[in-house]
């Protein structure tokens, strides 16, 4: 049980995370949620941050698809304007958006990577579907009303992982 709450690698924000770095451990692709993880959750439009980043993988050869738990409207509105694809209302962690967002994706899963905020949905589904992940510290320190039972959960998941969220995670994936 505990396996299924463990990423892979965690590090603090996902502008960390170089294109080269991916590249270095055969990441052809990422699953990235979007709230908290890309964009703070109450900010609702790409910032030159995430669109000079999402920039940088695209001219690497990295793909990027948000699979997100909010709404259409709120994820189209960030991912239109940058060009990716996505799922909204994805169910995080169930496996049925994530089962299509590898399809759409055509890479094998040992060459994808799940990226994201919070253990109880973006890790665990990572490994329900076996892939990779990256666990990133949230952009901001409060959450909407419906991430607060999340946070609790994932407190005690971080303990038995032996993850503090407190302590720098670094800025590589080794």
């Amino acid at each position: 049980m505990k396996a299924l709450f463990k990423p892979t690698w965690y590090v603090n924000t996902i502008y960390d995370i170089s294109a080269q770095q991916l590249q270095a451990h055969q990441i052809k692709g990422m699953l990235i949620d979007l709230d908290n993880t890309i964009l703070p959750w109450n900010i609702l439009e790409a910032n030159e941050a995430l669109i000079n980043w999402a920039q940088k993988m695209k001219e690497a050869g990295i793909e990027i698809y948000i699979i997100s738990n909010n709404s259409f409207n709120r994820v189209a509105r960030v991912a239109d304007p940058l060009q990716l694809r996505f799922a909204a209302s994805a169910l995080k962690p169930f496996r049925r958006k994530f089962t299509r967002a590898i399809e759409d994706l055509r890479i094998d899963r040992e060459n994808l990577v799940m990226v994201g905020d919070q253990i109880m949905t973006d890790i665990v589904g990572a490994n329900r579907n076996q892939l990779k992940s990256i666990l990133v510290k949230p952009l901001v320190n409060h959450d909407n009303i419906y991430t607060l039972l999340n946070r609790q959960l994932e407190r005690i998941a971080m303990k038995m992982v032996g993850i503090d969220r407190n302590q720098d995670w670094g800025k590589t994936l080794d």
